[in-house]
């Protein structure tokens, strides 16, 4: 132990621990006393965490130390050709490739039987590629991020009336996992070098950027629901495979270990490439830093294939499982809370929003604070697990949910400061983080079986649920800042009244809020 804290892994593993920690204590207390479990599966569980925790530690640092400077070096080259024709293919395939790797899109695909794994992770990943250009163009020509959200949004809640109902939910879904720790770090890293180049030096326009992308899965998925005109859509089945014995248990995870590591090789080869002939044509024939980073690729690579090996053989079928034998209970209303606590301690550790709340501190030079930040997104989450939850015993479909939430988001957005609005969006899709999509969408869809629901309709959804309300809780969050900070100026402004030599003061409009 104390040879690893010497290490660099060590403080990713640290994050990954403080993000899994919590789900897990909370299982290991229901295992040893509502829902009592063989030891098998107990055993199983345990190897899954740790594997989840050592592959995401891992795959964080590949990501810091091999996509961020990738997304940098290929963000800065772009900013100096200042070419359309350079940017716009680039963003395109940067996007969709970059996706095709991101580990939550990974684990929503293999939940769905209906819709093959590939077609909907290209669809997606596409739906990425194409919102990416639109960010980065965006940005070049100051489009505020309120009035293309809103056009965006207006499209996709026209689009609903088209797709066939077991779409909707799938499509929200795949919004709220593309976000993910692949992703944001490149495509921020593009962002900020883009912003660089606008002469107003507006770095605030770096925020937003998750937003737009997010919405992509969402128009890509829809669309192809209306092309396939499927009405049946099937969950997948991944129940707990029995073992008998710790040797068997083993093999369980091993056997999984060359299917994963080819699937990762197929997603992150194509970017890797990509860069390494990007570098070699914009000029950057040496050496310098290379290394680093094909060791960082090398730490994503293994992280990943640790992570989704222990996903899919230890904690999805666990999730599920206890989901059904909690809403098989007596006590199926003990979901709703349960889920609720799950979802605040889930999104309070998990370490894209600690690198969030940061990004916001440092932006406006401490005026929000991020302690209120965090505290606002896991209320937020809190609450969307818990309407998740009586979704799944109810059926009250997403739609009478995910409308007015976002009517009540986008109208926020034209009344608080844009700053605001720009971190809301994009917190929504640091939100929905691993957990979301590996934990609670199987435990929601275990408690969806046991009470007979519809899977698809009922239980999916879960995922759009949490990307969604951070949306509401961080522009309420803004009204409140926006109050205190009219109230002070007023209140100096009265003050300075007062001097003889003063005849006139003018109090800050909105926009002066926060001094970018």
């Amino acid at each position: 132990m104390n040879l690893l804290k010497n290490t660099i892994l060590w403080p990713k593993i640290s994050e990954s621990l403080s993000s899994v920690l919590p789900v897990t204590g909370i299982v290991l207390f229901l295992f040893c006393t509502i829902v009592p479990v063989p030891a098998e599966m107990f055993l199983t569980f345990i190897i899954g965490a740790v594997l989840l925790i050592f592959g995401m530690g891992l795959f964080t640092l590949g990501a810091e130390t091999a996509m961020t400077p990738m997304g940098e070096y290929v963000g800065s080259k772009m900013t100096k050709s200042k070419s359309l024709w350079v940017l716009i293919p680039v963003s395109l395939f940067v996007g969709t490739m970059i996706t095709v790797s991101e580990p939550d899109l990974q684990v929503l695909s293999t939940q769905i039987d209906a819709i093959p794994a590939a077609t909907l992770i290209w669809s997606v990943a596409v739906g990425v590629g194409l919102l990416l250009v639109v960010a980065m163009l965006r940005i070049l020509f100051k489009i505020k991020l309120k009035y293309l959200l809103l056009a965006l949004y207006g499209i996709v809640f026209i689009l609903v009336a088209f797709v066939p109902r077991v779409f909707v939910p799938i499509a929200f879904d795949s919004g709220g996992v593309t976000t993910g720790p692949m992703t944001v770090p490149f495509i921020m890293a593009l962002g900020v070098g883009v912003a660089s180049i606008r002469s107003d030096g507006k770095g605030s326009d770096s925020f937003g950027l998750v937003a737009l992308c997010s919405v992509g899965p969402i128009l890509a998925v829809m669309i192809l629901g209306i092309l396939n005109d499927v009405n049946t859509v099937n969950p997948s089945d991944s129940a707990f495979e029995i073992a008998n014995g710790s040797r068997d248990i083993i093999m369980m995870f091993l056997s999984k270990i060359p299917h994963y590591a080819w699937e990762v090789a197929i997603a992150i080869g194509p970017i890797v490439i990509f860069f390494l002939v990007f570098r070699a044509l914009s000029g950057g024939l040496g050496t310098k830093g290379l290394g680093k980073i094909l060791v960082g690729v090398a730490y994503t690579y293994i992280g990943l294939v640790a992570f989704l090996v222990g996903v899919n053989v230890g904690f999805m079928p666990v999730g599920r499982h206890l989901g059904m034998e909690l809403a098989g209970s007596s006590v199926r209303w003990a979901i709703v809370p349960l889920g609720m606590v799950m979802g605040y301690f889930i999104v309070a550790a998990e370490p894209a929003v600690h690198i969030l709340t940061k990004q916001v501190e440092s932006v406006t030079s401490g005026t929000v604070p991020g302690k209120a930040l965090s505290l606002s997104l896991s209320l937020g989450v809190a609450v969307s697990i818990g309407i998740a939850m009586v979704r799944v015993l109810t059926g009250i479909s997403l739609l009478w949910i995910i409308i007015p939430g976002y009517v009540i988001a986008l109208v926020l957005s034209f009344i608080v400061p844009d700053i605001f609005s720009s971190v809301a969006f994009d917190s929504g899709g640091v939100a929905s983080g691993p957990m979301t999509a590996t934990f609670l969408l199987p435990f929601a869809i275990g408690a969806c079986t046991a009470v007979g629901g519809n899977v698809i309709e009922d239980a999916f959804g879960l995922v759009a649920l949490v990307a969604m309300t951070p949306l509401i809780a961080i522009q309420i969050l803004g009204l409140v800042y926006k109050r205190k900070y009219n109230k002070r100026m007023a209140e100096e402004a009265a003050q300075v009244a007062d001097t003889p030599e003063i005849i006139e003061t003018n109090i800050p409009s909105d926009d002066d809020i926060i001094d970018l």
